[in-house]
């Protein structure tokens, strides 16, 4: 009987261990996958929102909290996977930096809710690119990106105001008047005439309230878009220096042009960081929003080349010794008038903001070598404007006090020469 007992016993004894054993697996398992979520969930994402159309970061998989995405970066790294497994965390990671310094909340930074809702991010993303050059004045990039965001941020409030030619009026009166003009031209002689101002005369009264809309959202979705490509890598370099842009590097996120722009400000010698500076605004203008400006142009009918030339007209940017884009490349044609060959001038562009071989030329012609030869030879003068408060240089660059002088321009500034 006790020896049954004892058996009785022992056997519920190992079944009670055999339990316990198979809880405590049971556990270190579910741990072991909450301890290390970079296996399962971070490693190999794509960037799904990469070019900034929607709200929140690069992949709705990754969070927007700064120390979950460190501890995830920080497991990752000590693993010793390949660092382009984890390549979309480790952008994320320094984007949300950014947007933290830049006091911008991700979740709702989204460009299709509009102007109204995003009128505080406009301005806060151009205050946070002049903080980091006035940190580090080596980084002419962000310093050049914060004063031409003076011109960006008050173009978008002048969509908005129905007082400036960039509004559905204004937009019409800019179209009349330039019909105006061309109307004093005879018959047949009007064809050598650039095909966006003849799309403004002709389109251009037929704009409204939701094509306004509509470009405004466009050009919310580039600026996300920039900020979300170019902003992590600086904040890696200011946080890290080398290191930080070597890791970006090793995870396959650079290719070598941008390689080489950050090789220049590492040197730091007055050539390589304006190399650099030619570098960076190639890869914003012509990788990041490239296709985006394209389909901006084709977007709406033909009301997408008559709102990016519109933009062109008004546009001046902020940075000293930098042309109006219709003083750097004039309205130049020959035409026939009274039977005689006339030489017209007008001061329009002849080229429209979107199309990317004008565009570039004009940055790369004017703009930057403007920037650089303020900060590298007038760099006093420099360091005092990229210190102004960016709220008081934005509405100074407002069109509204720009606006007499524009129209009569257009309606006056006309030359006829003999050609």
């Amino acid at each position: 009987m006790l020896t049954t007992f004892n058996r009785f016993r022992f056997n519920s004894f190992r079944i009670l261990l055999s339990v316990l054993a198979g809880v405590i697996l049971a556990t270190t398992a579910t741990t072991q996958a909450h301890a290390a979520p970079t296996e399962s969930q971070y490693l190999d994402l794509p960037e799904i929102n990469q070019d900034g159309t929607s709200a929140g970061g690069l992949n709705p998989t990754l969070p927007l909290d700064r120390s979950e995405l460190k501890s995830a970066l920080s497991s990752a790294r000590n693993s010793g996977i390949d660092p382009s497994r984890y390549a979309t965390l480790l952008r994320q990671y320094w984007l949300v930096v950014g947007a933290e310094n830049a006091n911008i909340e991700l979740a709702n930074w989204d460009p299709q809710r509009g102007l109204a809702a995003n009128r505080t991010t406009i301005d806060d993303v151009y205050v946070n690119y002049l903080r980091m050059t006035n940190a580090h004045p080596e980084l002419y990039w962000s310093g050049m990106a914060g004063l031409a965001g003076v011109s960006f941020a008050s173009g978008f409030y002048d969509l908005g105001d129905a007082s400036t030619i960039l509004s559905v009026n204004g937009v019409h009166q800019l179209a009349d008047a330039a019909a105006g003009v061309v109307a004093a031209f005879p018959p047949g002689t009007t064809s050598p005439l650039p095909s966006d101002l003849q799309l403004l005369i002709t389109q251009g009264p037929h704009t409204d309230s939701g094509d306004i809309d509509w470009y405004v959202t466009r050009l919310l979705t580039m600026q996300k878009h920039i900020f979300m490509d170019l902003v992590p890598m600086h904040e890696a370099y200011i946080a890290l220096g080398s290191k930080g842009i070597e890791e970006f590097e090793r995870a396959g996120l650079f290719d070598d042009n941008i390689s080489q722009a950050w090789q220049g400000i590492s040197e730091g010698t007055p050539d390589s960081l304006a190399d650099a500076l030619i570098r960076m605004a190639s890869r914003e203008q012509n990788q990041v929003i490239a296709d985006q400006w394209d389909t901006t142009t084709q977007g709406r009918g033909s009301i997408g080349r008559v709102l990016t030339y519109v933009t062109t007209v008004a546009g001046k940017p902020a940075v000293p010794g930098t042309p109006a884009p219709g003083t750097y490349a004039p309205i130049e044609v020959t035409v026939n008038l009274a039977g005689a060959r006339t030489a017209v001038t007008a001061p329009l562009p002849a080229f429209n903001w979107a199309d990317r071989e004008p565009r570039w030329s004009f940055i790369a012609d004017e703009l930057a070598p403007s920037y650089i030869t303020a900060v590298q030879q007038h760099s006093r003068e420099t360091q005092a404007i990229l210190a102004n408060p960016f709220t008081e240089m934005s509405a100074r660059g407002r069109l509204i006090p720009r606006l007499p002088d524009l129209l009569y321009d257009l309606t006056t500034g006309w030359e006829l020469q003999p050609a």
